[in-house]
């Protein structure tokens, strides 16, 4: 059976929790997701492993409502996937893909909202049948309402040099931030929670974020990365790593800088210039409003408008028919063999087609 009426375009946006033990990025962008989804579509946030007082519960939910049960669930937490698919069975499901690298498989027919084209490229290669669609983090609207990257908002900035310690690499902690403080700079290395991001960001001209070796230790990708995104919102010359979805945002001398650039006497010597001269680091006022439009609000709930809209056709096709599969790696590559042994077989001398 098929939901129709209200109960077809209800959402249901799983996190594990709302509490302060599930505050990160993560939960962030769920919740974020929830708010906008909840401007097209009736939308709930449940819970799974915590309860709240305001919130459903999964179990309570799947208990009142047996499968196929009402609307559209989305699913994101990359650990808990798979498990969550299991308990989803049968239902309307979307992953939300931010982190790749967590080895899993999905089933036919899953649709994939990416996060960055990063994600986007590892599913297209591990489930090419599945629906794929592209739909990047936003920045909340402080950054672009608060945020002091208008040419008539530069001003001498107290902070030269900003770093999140959180993420960092030994390189900037260790080697590139002394260096930077014995060139005379204000080197602000913050740690713990910011009760004001957008007026921190607004205090420093630089901005460094240097992530590739926090998460090849962690074995995942960068999902999206947001900080640098962020600063650039607030008029920082941004520094950083270009690895994973990183490399969605951030063009070496474009929108940003590459850190860790094979010298740390180079890396001084940029940031160093940076620091005296940001306008001639920063794309101008109005190329950067462009770079940013993508990332509001606004162009990711349209980007939303437009999924759904596909997924109202898509899922009902789903249900009544068996979802395309992608061949098996197995199979793929004992084609590729036996190919491979024809190809042999067929420069041998004597060798006659049909004996």
């Amino acid at each position: 059976m098929i939901p129709s009426g209200a109960d077809a375009q209800r959402i249901r946006v799983l996190v594990p929790g709302t509490g302060t033990r599930f505050r990160c990025g993560g939960l962030s962008v769920a919740l974020q997701t929830a708010r906008l989804l909840s401007d097209l579509r009736p939308t709930q946030v449940v819970t799974y492993r915590e309860r709240s007082g305001s919130e459903p519960f999964l179990a309570d939910v799947l208990r009142a409502e047996p499968a196929p049960g009402q609307g559209l669930w989305i699913v994101s937490w990359g650990f808990d996937v798979p498990a969550l698919l299991r308990r989803l069975r049968g239902r309307a499901v979307l992953y939300q893909a931010h982190s790749t690298g967590y080895g899993f498989d999905l089933p036919p027919g899953v649709p994939v909202a990416a996060v960055s084209r990063n994600t986007l490229g590892y599913w297209g290669d591990r489930a090419p049948r599945n629906p794929l669609f592209l739909l990047p983090n936003a920045l909340e609207p402080q950054w672009f309402e608060r945020g002091a990257r208008a040419s008539l908002q530069q001003r001498a900035r107290p902070i030269d040099v900003l770093v999140q310690r959180r993420k960092s690499s030994a390189y900037v902690l260790h080697q590139l931030v002394p260096a930077l403080r014995a060139q005379g700079l204000k080197v602000e290395v913050q740690d713990g929670w910011v009760d004001d991001l957008v007026a921190l960001f607004n205090n420093a001209s630089v901005y460094l974020y240097d992530s590739a070796d926090h998460w090849r230790c962690a074995g995942v990708s960068e999902g999206f990365g947001l900080p640098p995104l962020e600063a650039s919102a607030c008029g920082c010359v941004v520094f950083s790593s270009v690895n994973h979805a990183l490399a969605d945002i951030l063009t070496p001398g474009v929108m940003g800088h590459q850190l860790g650039c094979g010298s740390l006497q180079h890396d001084v010597a940029r940031i160093s210039a940076a620091v005296a001269r940001p306008a001639d680091w920063r794309p101008t006022p109005s190329e950067m409003e462009r770079l940013l439009s993508p990332y509001s609000e606004d162009a990711l709930v349209n980007g939303w408008r437009r999924v759904l809209n596909e997924l109202d056709a898509l899922m009902p096709r789903l249900q009544a028919e068996p979802p395309l599969r992608s061949v098996p790696l197995a199979a793929l590559r004992r084609r590729r063999w036996l190919a491979a042994a024809r190809r042999v077989v067929n420069r041998l001398p004597g060798w006659l087609p049909g004996r």
